[in-house]
């Protein structure tokens, strides 16, 4: 009969590293098997970086500051958000991308997945990115000023088909969600639209609100002040339900066009070399951030909602996305500067 002590493998540890790691709070790895619970531990070993490839100030720079907030605790370590705006947030997922420190993720976007359909960038997410987990969603708004005399999305339509070429819609930027949607609501609906890109939407805000152009997908924070305050009207929502921020306006799926149901997303994604415990500790972690009521809170002042999927589901988003774009890009012909 063997003895306890010959039962398994003795790990020899010094006093000192014994002390240390209980004073770390690792006070059951040298009982119970010794390093491999020091090691499960290891990462991260400095502080995480998000890089959020827009500017300060929106809601995936937000959201990515209240993940930093909560998970940092459970990480162990500090979270720094890295703002890096530019090319349609090109710039910043390719900083990512070319990050190899092991401790660097991202905030990504819709317009992760679409840059690279209309443009030579030289990374591919499927290949370069391993998917945490999504993070938010928020709805588009199809508005119009409110000094037209469209009302509805069925007198919209209507006035497209009897105008062909009359109605502009105004979007965010050539290859933007906001332009990408317009186009999937021309294809669906037969209607002819022109497209008319700006350099973001706070530029393009005043000339919808004055008419100049006749409508537009954009995002519920951006429309929401200006909803309110009658000086454009909405006349329905992408998301699959009615949003809390506009209970009297009516889905696209309830009017009809399922088709038509698009989220702007944020998803955290990690450059590939992580391990799988720690992309597993990390989709942990998010998700139980994810649940906290404080970040529901939070989330609302940035006009977004908890989208929670795990690793294995947006991966399958993700390419539910892009296969999607893809083919509207295709279908309508667009090109990346057009």
């Amino acid at each position: 009969m063997h003895d306890a002590a010959a039962a398994s493998p003795a790990v020899s540890i010094s006093r000192r590293r014994a002390l240390g790691l209980l004073a770390s709070g690792f006070a059951g790895a040298a009982g119970l098997g010794g390093l491999p619970a020091y090691a499960a531990q290891a990462w991260p070993s400095k502080p995480v970086r998000i890089i959020v490839p827009f500017a300060p100030g929106g809601g995936a720079d937000g959201s990515a500051r209240v993940l930093g907030e909560v998970m940092s605790p459970d990480l162990g370590q500090s979270i720094i958000v890295d703002n890096r705006p530019g090319a349609g947030g090109s710039i910043g997922v390719m900083a990512a991308v070319q990050a190899k420190d092991q401790h660097t993720l991202l905030m990504g976007s819709n317009s992760m997945g679409i840059g690279p359909l209309l443009n030579a960038y030289n990374y591919d997410v499927a290949r370069d990115l391993d998917p945490i987990g999504m993070v938010s969603s928020q709805p588009l708004v199809l508005v119009v000023p409110a000094s037209s005399s469209i009302t509805s999305l069925q007198q919209l339509i209507a006035q497209a088909k009897a105008k062909p070429g009359e109605l502009s819609a105004g979007n965010s930027g050539n290859g933007t969600l906001a332009h990408l949607t317009a186009e999937l609501f021309a294809l669906q609906t037969s209607v002819s639209l022109i497209s008319v890109p700006y350099r973001g939407e706070s530029a393009l805000m005043p000339d919808l609100m004055s008419g100049l152009v006749s409508m537009g997908f954009l995002n519920l924070p951006s429309v929401l002040p200006h909803i309110r305050s009658q000086r454009l009207r909405a006349l329905a929502v992408s998301s699959p339900q009615r949003v809390a921020e506009l209970p009297d306006v009516p889905t696209l799926s309830a009017l009809g066009h399922p088709e038509l149901e698009v989220r702007g997303w944020a998803a955290l994604m990690a450059p590939k070399g992580l391990s799988e415990a720690e992309l597993g500790r990390l989709e942990k972690s998010l998700a139980q951030c994810l649940a906290s009521e404080h970040v529901k809170s939070r989330f609302t002042t940035f006009g977004v909602t908890p989208y929670v999927q795990g690793r294995g589901q947006t991966r399958e988003l993700l390419a539910q996305e892009t296969a999607r774009w893809q083919e509207v890009i295709k279908t309508r012909n667009i090109q990346a500067n057009a």
